[in-house]
């Protein structure tokens, strides 16, 4: 599929420019290339980040904080690195502050619960978006405002249906959403309802889709489109980033990956052909500084050319002390019963990791049950019947999730008029309905682990965990939805969850910035609910590949830092998984993953 490169075009540039994706796409790398091309075309250009994940300051190569910073070397360009968890803290203060002393202090401590999910810092950063677009004295120096998160479909329906807020809370006797008490969204309608209008406003603002050529990050990519046009959000673009092609054509690695990339782009054509769209070719891991943002969307060699050959670096190098995960699975099996969960953000391989911990187990004499949450479930569907021990199952999070709206509907809904119901609609349709939801099916799924083993390759995260186990949050979560009582699976999950003799959580990652520090984030929830992972899974890496290909020799020796810290800064136990030039399926295939091991101070054939 021959497609133009992404070349941002300063005539045609609208005042704001928004770049969203699946995390570890490129959204930052991208909108700050774009920044650079913008100014060095003579304009002045604020560039914004709220990810959480965010690492604007280490491309840039400045520190950064929420006010505007010059960056040097670019006259012109400003950045601002907002902290969406201080944002979300600051707005969870807002609503709760004038209760203090109204309130008993564990009434407030479950508000404040209430208030750290996901939902409460996606709303955090729409304040702040709001804030740079409906203010116009805030941006008044700029002539372009690029945003590397834009707010999601649901964020924008929500602010879309203020006009049914007053209604919906006369109904609702809580005065409560998923984003907390609406009273508090409500003082910000017309902000909300004025920056709605100017996203979907063609001549000011641009959606830029990222995506990679993998076939789940496009489906991401379109999903979103979808949603966003819905909303009269129709000026948008796709940038496929990290398309590869290589120049070696003996190299099993290098030609699985370019293949994979093709496979991706032919599966999603359609969609592709339906918007403005355009690649930008897979470079060296780390784009840092104005000089690595120039070459990220430079014409020549993806590789780059004026880079040194990295083979000293990869033959010298000794990487940290790693294990296979036969040797975990060699720990974990002593009780002969339990849960093991992986978890970690998408597209890193847990379903994966999940299915050879199972064939491991099962193939070791076992009784396991592997449920999963992927809708395709491709690799755990492979292994139906052909495992002895082994039953699989699956989640359905939108046949859990549409079960558990319809209740909430029936309990509620009767008494809303129209509107109203759209907006209660509109809030059962949240990610924080879906992580209740299929929490209930997760707990059952959990039980079993007292009889066997059950690998599960999703999770809670650590904000649920926190949330159901706090009784008031609780009880006032089952007051505002009328949900009816719970089973005792769910009101024990938090004990098997914190025991770790029964339940063994396993991090996944990819030896790359994004994942590695999501990941990091995640353990860090984790222990706010006194959980403790077991150990982390580094998947997909290119160490000891012996590609010839330049560029991937290049990644390969970017893994180095992140291999070192998952090992040195954040796991107890550390376990390694190469990248496969084919997809590890069936259960022969996940066992050989399962025993992959790199052996300390092993250097490229």
């Amino acid at each position: 599929m021959n497609l133009p490169c992404y070349r941002p075009d300063p005539a045609r540039a609208t005042r704001f420019l928004f770049f969203t994706g699946k995390g570890g796409v490129g959204k930052t790398s991208l909108s700050c290339a774009t920044a650079l091309r913008l100014v060095e075309a003579g304009r002045r250009v604020l560039l914004v980040s709220t990810d959480p994940a965010s690492n604007l300051d280490e491309v840039l190569e400045t520190d950064l904080a929420n006010t505007a910073t010059p960056i040097a070397g670019a006259p012109g360009l400003h950045a601002i690195n907002i902290d969406p968890v201080a944002a979300a803290a600051a707005y969870r203060e807002r609503l709760i502050g004038p209760m203090r002393g109204l309130l008993p202090v564990a009434a407030l401590r479950s508000m404040e619960e209430q208030l750290s999910g996901s939902c409460t810092v996606e709303i955090a950063a729409f304040d702040e978006f709001s804030g740079l677009i409906g203010n116009p004295a805030m941006t008044a120096a700029y002539d372009h405002v690029i945003f590397d998160t834009a707010p999601t479909g649901h964020t924008l329906r929500l602010m879309s249906l203020a006009k049914a807020w007053d209604q919906f809370l006369d109904q609702n006797t809580s005065g409560t959403s998923c984003l907390g008490p609406l009273a508090g969204l409500q003082k910000q309608r017309a902000i909300y309802e004025a920056t709605v209008s100017t996203l979907a406003d063609a001549a000011a603002t641009t959606l830029v889709l990222v995506s990679r050529p993998q076939l789940a990050a496009l489906r991401e990519a379109e999903r979103t489109a979808t949603e966003l046009r819905a909303l009269g959000l129709g000026n948008q673009c796709l940038v496929i980033n990290g398309l590869f092609e290589t120049k070696c054509p003996d190299d099993p690695t290098a030609q699985a990956m370019q293949r994979r990339g093709g496979s991706a782009l032919a599966a999603a054509r359609e969609f592709i052909g339906s918007l403005p769209s355009f690649t930008v070719p897979l470079r060296p891991i780390n784009i840092l500084g104005l000089g690595g943002l120039r070459r990220l969307l430079d014409d020549g060699d993806a590789a780059g050319s004026a880079a040194p050959e990295p083979a000293a670096t990869l033959a010298a190098w000794s990487p940290p002390a790693m294990e296979s995960l036969d040797t975990l699975v060699s720990a974990i099996e002593k009780r002969g019963h339990g849960v093991i969960m992986t978890m970690g953000k998408g597209g890193v391989g847990k379903t994966t990791v999940a299915a050879a911990i199972a064939v491991m187990l099962a193939h070791r004499g076992h009784a396991v049950h592997l449920s999963t949450t992927d809708p395709a479930a491709h690799v755990a569907q492979t292994l139906a019947g052909q495992v002895a021990g082994l039953t699989l199952s699956k989640i359905d999070p939108a046949a859990e999730t549409a079960t558990y709206q319809a209740e909430v509907m029936r309990a509620q809904g009767a008494a809303l008029d129209a509107a109203g119901r759209a907006l209660l609609a509109e809030d059962l349709r949240s990610p924080c309905t879906e992580e209740i939801a299929v929490f209930r099916a997760f707990a059952r799924e959990v039980g079993q682990g007292a009889e066997r083993f059950v690998v599960l390759d999703t999770a809670p995260t650590g904000h649920t965990l926190l949330l159901l186990d706090a009784s008031e949050a609780y009880q006032r979560e089952l007051e505002r939805q009328a949900r009816r009582t719970q089973p005792a699976e769910v009101m024990q999950l938090s004990a098997r969850l914190r025991d770790p003799g029964f339940t063994h959580i396993l991090l996944v990652t990819l030896p790359e910035a994004t994942p590695v520090h999501e990941a990091a984030a995640l353990q860090a929830d984790l222990r706010r609910a006194h959980i403790e992972p077991f150990a982390w899974v580094i998947n997909q890496s290119l160490r000891g590949s012996g590609s010839c290909d330049p560029l991937l020799r290049r990644r390969e020796a970017a893994e180095q830092r992140y291999l070192t810290e998952v090992v040195e800064k954040h796991a107890r136990r550390t376990a390694w998984l190469p990248w496969q030039p084919e997809e590890p399926v069936g259960p022969a295939a996940l066992a050989r993953l399962a025993a992959s091991h790199l052996q300390p101070g092993r250097s490229l054939p």
